[in-house]
């Protein structure tokens, strides 16, 4: 599985500083840490990876504009010792702004909005880092507003998570998140903040990552 995942993002270009400023390209070493807590993958990964999976979830192929508020979302993946995972195949999937997965097992009826990619991945640059362009998670029937991510890379054990957006009074009932205590949630969470430096209207937030070594 990993091995497929890594042999695609070869004809992915390298796309950590693509997004982001100057000062936010380069990854601090960390101490030790716990791993990040896992969270269900849930029923909406993709069945195949889709023939457009590059970072940049807001247009498809260079076009249309996906609804919704952009928000710039990067982090680093790191081991529990610290050290940054160079070359990390990061995922992300989620529903577009009308709460819809663009996945075939989602039947709730809404409209799928074609301009919003759905699922997108990228690799860590020298420093761990990775960055994508989406929109704000959107709420779910039954679920509070999350993204989900994976990260994949040799000689790491695989990590799937999900990401929350903090300050949100839905986190509160969500049936996933209410499981977790107040460290793990905290962990979780993410402050999506103003970022005209980045492109007016839009916000950013940082999802840092960390895995076993296998």
């Amino acid at each position: 599985m990993i091995s497929r995942r890594l042999a695609l993002a070869g004809a992915l270009a390298l796309t950590a500083g693509v997004f982001a400023p100057k000062g936010l390209r380069r990854a601090v070493a960390k101490p030790t840490q716990a791993p990040t807590p896992t969270q269900p993958a849930g029923p909406f990964y993709p069945q195949a990876i889709p023939t457009e999976h590059d970072p940049d979830l807001v247009k498809v192929a260079g076009e249309y504009q996906a609804l919704g508020q952009v928000v710039h979302l990067e982090g680093t993946v790191r081991t529990v010792d610290g050290a940054a995972v160079p070359k990390a195949w990061v995922e992300i999937w989620q529903c577009d702004a009308n709460g819809v997965y663009h996945h075939v097992g989602d039947r709730q009826g809404g409209a799928e909005d074609h301009g919003f990619q759905g699922y997108g991945a990228a690799l860590t640059n020298a420093f761990g880092l990775y960055q994508f362009r989406t929109i704000h998670p959107m709420p779910y029937p039954g679920r509070t507003p999350h993204i989900h991510v994976m990260v994949s890379a040799p000689g790491v054990r695989r990590l799937v998570t999900q990401l929350y957006v903090a300050g949100l009074e839905s986190n509160a009932r969500d049936f996933l998140f209410s499981r977790l205590d107040p460290e793990q949630q905290a962990r979780l969470l993410v402050e999506f903040k103003p970022a005209p430096e980045l492109q007016a209207g839009a916000l950013a937030g940082r999802f840092d990552l960390v895995v076993e070594r296998a």
